[in-house]
């Protein structure tokens, strides 16, 4: 397993490289990652130092997604050093809380750079490398790309045409046998959201809205990701799979003056 991951920090990134090294592993597969970072962080040099302790080949790759040329030069230096590559992992995003009417084209362009772009940049450097071991590109979107979420700019806009995009390239890239899929997370108790999930009160609040009655964990997300470019998923591509508890389905169990539950 060659494989890509951008925003491989603590969350999901960092999880998500670790249940490659397992799966792989576990497969009898030399595995070998692209750790990709903003900059080269203590969070990310350590998550290498683990990934190489457990027997896997790790660069650390940086730079800015927002940059038209990063995406190109992360992948050319991945394909590079390792001779190809098996997987990729869009996993790094932005936010921008702000409501629409007060948004600047500066603040839209940041995020669909961000979340959207370097996902199409990616995807078009790796192509050929994808096309010659046949693999898979997975991209973290978000229930956000699902249902509107007022007050975020353009979040979810951003998510939106992320699973498009990855939709469109499942179709396009089908004939050469490379799977394209998105996961999107519902609430997810990473680095990220810590703070709010320091209050107790607001943790068990969200987890109440949950079906499945808690919060989320990187690993949830990891786990899918790891199924998608797994053997198992090959005939597997196009889809969006909501990764959430159940939440965003449990619209009607809001609404007061539902009847009760069928027993």
């Amino acid at each position: 397993m060659r494989a890509l991951v951008t925003g491989a920090s603590p969350g999901i990134g960092g999880v998500t490289c670790r249940r490659l090294l397992e799966l792989a592993k576990a497969r009898g597969e030399r595995v070998e990652i692209a750790a990709c970072e903003i900059r080269e962080t203590e969070e990310v040099k350590a998550l290498a130092e683990d990934l190489r302790a457990d027997g896997a080949n790790v660069i650390i790759l940086t730079g800015d997604l927002g940059d038209e040329a990063t995406p190109g030069a992360l992948v050319a230096k991945a394909v590079d050093a390792f001779g190809g590559l098996d997987g990729v992992v869009s996993n790094a995003g932005i936010t921008g809380p702000a409501a629409i009417n007060d948004l600047s084209v500066g603040q839209w362009d940041k995020l669909i750079a961000v979340n959207t772009r370097a996902t199409l940049l990616l995807a078009q450097a790796a192509y050929s490398a994808l096309k010659e071991s046949q693999g898979g590109l997975v991209a973290v979107a978000s229930m956000s790309g699902i249902g509107a979420h007022p007050g975020m700019g353009a979040y979810s806009p951003s998510k939106a045409a992320l699973i498009s995009l990855c939709q469109v390239l499942a179709q396009e890239w089908a004939v050469d046998h490379i799977n394209v899929n998105t996961v999107s997370p519902g609430m997810i108790r990473t680095p990220l959201t810590y703070r709010v999930y320091e209050n107790n009160q607001i943790a068990r609040d969200r987890a109440a809205l949950v079906p499945w009655g808690r919060i989320g964990e990187p690993e949830d997300i990891a786990n899918v990701i790891g199924f998608l470019l797994s053997p198992e998923a090959d005939y597997v591509t196009g889809q969006n799979i909501l990764i959430d508890g159940g939440f965003v389905d449990s619209l009607y169990e809001h609404i007061p003056g539902k009847p009760s539950r069928a027993v």
